[in-house]
């Protein structure tokens, strides 16, 4: 980790590979064009605990975004500012309706699945309340699955909304391919999803926010690639 003085000229993302919040914001980084560098934190290791990132971010989670001679934290805010500061290359529609649903396919992910399977709080299902901590994660996945299932089936085209990629499928993809892949999950009865999580695939912008491409990755990981 670099020091917590925050420098005017750069961009800076604290990350972690693994991380799906982090993830997200890779992805729109890349599709706005945004060169930054990376300042990695083993969350596995603990190091999002060292007392020098709790001052980058009191939550000690990642990630964090030095841009603009400040420091931004949580995926959402994030990304939204992103896209405010530099608005070429939309990630929200302008349609305050269509803005609205977008957001809350966003919020599935960001409020809804990810916080319930994060490592926080799987620990604690399971080092401390002696729960199936995969059962649990399994759960909550498939029911937001279920749930944007539903409502994508009316949006989608080749994305989350048509055929223009917005915020929700910088949120979507890393959780659901994450998930897929983390823990094993079908996407069997979730037509829609299997469809977008393909179609993202292979952009390019997409590719390159991927775990496995990311400079922590382990290289026994990426030999599985």
């Amino acid at each position: 980790m670099e020091s917590t003085d925050i420098p005017k000229d750069k961009i800076i993302l604290y990350s972690f590979y693994k991380s799906s919040s982090a993830w997200r914001v890779r992805i729109a980084l890349n599709l706005k064009g945004i060169k930054y560098d990376l300042d990695t934190l083993n969350l596995f290791g603990g190091e999002q605990k060292n007392p020098e990132f709790e001052k980058i971010n009191p939550r000690k989670m990642v990630p964090a975004l030095v841009i603009d001679g400040s420091l931004l934290i949580e995926s959402m805010p994030i990304i939204e500012y992103l896209d405010e500061s530099r608005p070429e290359k939309p990630l929200f529609p302008k349609d305050l309706l269509l803005k609205q649903k977008v957001r809350t396919i966003c919020e599935i992910c960001n409020s809804g699945i990810q916080p319930l399977q994060n490592l926080k709080v799987t620990n604690k299902v399971e080092k401390e309340f002696g729960q199936d901590s995969i059962a649990w994660v399994t759960y909550f996945n498939l029911e937001g699955f279920k749930a944007l299932e539903q409502i994508l089936v009316k949006t989608a085209g080749k994305y989350c909304f048509g055929d223009e990629i917005t915020a929700a499928d910088c949120f979507v993809f890393p959780q659901v391919l994450g998930s897929v892949l983390r823990f094993n999950l079908s996407l069997k009865e979730y037509p829609t999803l299997q469809k977008i999580i393909d179609n993202l695939s292979v952009i390019p912008e997409f590719i390159a926010a991927m775990p496995v491409n990311q400079p922590d990755c382990p290289e026994e990981e990426k030999q599985k690639k």
